[in-house]
């Protein structure tokens, strides 16, 4: 099988089609002009644990179906079908090859949960095939992919959207809008922040491939690695090949919350203190980190990050606090708490049904909301809560937070285009090198 990728041109349209791995991929399916009955067709790709809240939230939609799990583990596929059976009264049909699903005019959306160096890749060639784009977060593994997905979206004019799903909590958005007219003040100061106690990963031992596992699929646009026994499934998150580490895997939700309150973009600067210290093991990334991100009028954010220790004096696992010149707000998945400036609590907020906050799935409402904001934008051309032009902003903030951590100095970024205008040395992490004939392209 080759995995090398030609536009090639079809006799019949002036239309491209895709070609990579071998299959063709048209840039046209008509499985997504929707009908009178504005019936969703979806593929789930990753199935092993995130993907089982976007299950939940699809099939909450009567007018929509799950007609593909994807998954290169056979195992995670055995029992994510007993699982399907349980909870949605059905099994979808199964494919180890999401380019196989890709070329199935049926399908109307693909939803992302993979590890980090797909998603964007991936998500690149679902719109390429058609398809409207549910992505979890982070949505690109190095910043180049950012740039390539707000491009890929405006060229094939999908529906994308980022899995950060307090984007649809109504006490946050009821938040923001209060914040927009006033209620705190002059806003100035995001606070972001989560708190685990992770194990160490220990070190890896290179073993035969099990099986069940298609590695070299996994691996697809990342450069081949040895199969160790501590990569696979979870611990992918804190490997730079694949993974993007603790600011990615949960920061991006709470500095998300905070650059939408405080009405900011990309920043002027941005410094980072922290390190790995607690196990020594393969963890690849820090394990506490400190970001500072100062934007222009005087605003900043800042990220606290605790992967393995606990933060002290005690506070709930994750959170974001907004300031304000006559008062404050905090923000989680589940309310919102108004407060004075002397800290006297003026109101709270609450959602209808709580979402989960610290466990690796995060099942709950507001992935009903998300998704169904999402199938709302198919249908009837509703507006993203969080459309990819905006959300790969927030993931940018990430992305320079690991940079400005590497350059161990303060960066300074030009807040036009986010590229690093003082460190030549970090600006070499802009784009990855790609497994030959796997590089994303337009």
């Amino acid at each position: 099988m080759t995995t090398r990728r030609n536009f090639i041109k079809k006799t019949t349209a002036s239309s491209a089609a895709l070609t990579l791995g071998g299959l063709v991929l048209p840039s046209m399916s008509y499985g997504n002009i929707l009908g009178a009955n504005d019936h969703i067709n979806c593929a789930v790709i990753g199935v092993r644990s995130r993907a089982k809240s976007h299950i939940r939230a699809i099939h909450k939609d009567t007018n929509a179906k799950i007609l593909y799990n994807c998954d290169v583990d056979d195992t995670i596929i055995e029992e994510h079908n007993i699982w399907c059976q349980e909870n949605i009264g059905y099994i979808p049909k199964v494919e180890k090859d999401f380019r196989k699903i890709l070329e199935d005019k049926d399908v109307d959306a693909v939803f992302i949960a993979t590890p980090e160096h797909w998603h964007a890749p991936m998500a690149i060639m679902a719109m390429q095939a058609g398809k409207h784009v549910y992505v979890e977060k982070p949505c690109s593994h190095n910043p180049h992919e950012n740039e390539l997905l707000v491009a890929a979206q405006k060229k094939y004019g999908k529906k994308v959207q980022m899995g950060n799903q307090q984007r649809s909590a109504k006490t946050s958005i009821l938040a923001v809008k209060e914040i927009n007219e006033g209620i705190i003040g002059d806003v100035y100061k995001g606070e972001a922040y989560y708190s685990n106690n992770r194990g160490s990963i220990g070190i890896g031992n290179k073993i035969d491939v099990p099986k069940t596992l298609d590695w070299d699929l996994w691996q697809g646009p990342a450069p081949r690695k040895a199969y160790k026994d501590n990569i696979h499934p979870y611990n992918w998150h804190w490997f730079r090949n694949w993974g993007t580490g603790e600011i990615h895997n949960n920061g991006t939700h709470e500095i998300d919350i905070c650059r939408w309150a405080l009405g900011v973009n990309l920043p002027e600067s941005v410094t980072s203190f922290g390190g790995k210290y607690t196990y020594d093991d393969d963890w690849e990334f820090v394990d506490n980190q400190q970001i500072t991100y100062k934007f222009k009028n005087d605003k900043f954010i800042t990220w606290t990050g605790h992967s393995r220790g606990i933060m002290k004096p005690k506070r709930p696992g994750r959170g974001a606090t907004i300031y304000g010149s006559k008062g404050s707000i905090t923000l989680s998945r589940n309310d919102y708490k108004l407060y004075a400036l002397d800290g006297t609590l003026i109101k709270a907020e609450k959602e209808e049904n709580e979402s989960a906050t610290t466990n690796t799935r995060g099942d709950g409402q507001l992935d009903v909301s998300h998704v169904g904001n999402f199938f709302e934008a198919i249908r009837k051309d509703k507006s993203l809560h969080s459309d990819i032009s905006d959300a790969s902003i927030s993931t940018m903030l990430c992305h320079l937070g690991n940079m400005a951590q590497d350059a161990g100095e303060t960066i300074k970024v030009d807040s036009s285009t986010g590229r690093v205008t003082n460190n030549d040395k970090v600006m070499k992490n802009w784009k990855r090198e790609y497994q030959q004939g796997w590089e994303p392209k337009l």
